[in-house]
């Protein structure tokens, strides 16, 4: 700890003492910097840092009191001093210790040159704390996918790939390599040649978006709660298995090109959805909206929901998993691997507040102690003319 104990945060030397009490292989030393003023530079850190180290790796990773406390700094132009947002302690300290004792890095190229979106500061900051290295790559460029390339990603595109792009991600499959791809607002069926990656490994896009009538929020059929069909690794750690989704599209399973190829569902509608364009609908029945494809070391994941991740919701809705999921279906790539990434903890205060009062809130604050008022005031004045 290159800190002052004494004019450390509190909550920050609680936490460390709880959190070193959990494993005897773990330790705690403040250093003086005044005494020492050298550990700066030797661990090249900054005062009120945590360096975390470990002596079997001579690995080490330095964790800023800043990004444990995390502060809002729009705030200040408003009301003059920066308000705190979060506690990251957990989250900053285990990926750091993930990080020391293990010696695999995990490499992550995502895809660019197709109108892909940009992942989420909140993504971001998950893939960060597993400690998976994200690279970008742009095969329009260069259609070539690079030998250390253990998982491609790529992320709502609106323009297809190449002929040569196809080519290459084929054979990347076929050779055993693993790819995510989220679809956004641009359909896999206006971008044929990833349909055709698709439709070889058993999943074929719906026309037009989907709508749950069955399992929508406030009533907009476009916005839902998916059911998860999933188990093992894609579900670990997920309690409620609640995720929110919007303005999505669907797929149905087909058989695939080759029969050494086995795709299974882990993500779809309820029973009553229906597949909506501006011309027509479809009969009502089950999409899905998430699968993986499995052929020997190989695997495809598909998710026709790039609102999965998309901040507009995982940020509106915090307490929903959407991230938990997306964050298991990126370590089921890996061998071993876990999702390890524990997310902040929020500082702003909560208030149960009503916005709109309800038949049953003006029955009890009002209706109910008015009857009982009425009633009592009845039995008084006939024991007083009795």
């Amino acid at each position: 700890m290159l800190a002052n104990k004494e004019e450390a945060d509190e909550r920050i030397v609680t936490f460390l003492s709880k959190y070193s009490a959990l494993s005897s292989k773990i330790s705690v030393e403040w250093i003086d910097l005044v005494l020492h003023p050298s550990a700066l530079t030797e661990n090249d850190a900054s005062e009120n840092s945590i360096v975390v180290s470990c002596q079997e790796t001579g690995k080490k990773k330095v964790v800023s009191f800043s990004d444990i406390i995390v502060t809002d700094m729009s705030s200040y132009y408003y009301t003059g001093s920066a308000s705190e947002t979060k506690f990251d302690g957990e989250g900053q300290l285990s990926s750091a210790v993930n990080y020391v004792t293990s010696d695999v890095v995990r490499k992550i190229y995502q895809t660019s040159g197709h109108g892909e979106t940009t992942l989420s500061s909140t993504i971001q900051d998950l893939m960060d704390k597993n400690n998976y290295t994200l690279e970008g790559l742009n095969t329009v460029m260069n259609p070539e996918i690079p030998d250390d390339c253990e998982l491609l990603l790529m992320y709502a595109p609106t323009s297809d790939l190449t002929a040569d792009e196809k080519n290459s991600v084929e054979s990347y499959l076929k050779d055993g390599g693993k790819m995510m791809l989220l679809l956004g607002d641009t359909n896999s069926t206006e971008l044929p040649n990833l349909a055709s990656i698709m439709k070889t490994y058993g999943m074929e896009a719906a026309d037009g978006y989907i709508a749950d009538t069955q399992r929508s929020y406030q009533n907009n059929y476009y916005c839902f709660f998916p059911q998860l069909t999933a188990s093992g690794d894609l579900t670990d750690g997920m309690e409620s298995q609640m995720v929110l989704l919007l303005n999505t599209h669907g797929m149905t399973l087909t058989d695939p090109e080759r029969d050494s190829i086995s795709t299974t569902s882990f993500m779809t509608t309820s029973d009553n959805a229906y597949a909506v364009t501006e011309d027509s609908q479809s009969q009502a029945g089950s999409y899905v909206l998430g699968a993986v494809a499995v052929e020997d070391s190989s695997r495809f994941t598909v998710i026709s929901a790039g609102s999965l991740i998309a901040s507009e919701i995982t940020d509106t809705f915090p307490q929903l998993e959407n991230t938990k999921l997306f964050m298991n279906a990126v370590a089921a790539n890996f061998d071993g691997a876990k999702d390890l990434s524990i997310e902040a903890k929020s500082l702003t205060p909560v208030y149960n507040t009503m916005q709109h009062a309800g038949l049953l809130s003006l029955l009890v604050i009002f209706i109910l102690p008015l009857g009982i008022l009425l009633s009592g005031f009845a039995v008084w004045m006939k024991r007083r003319k009795a």
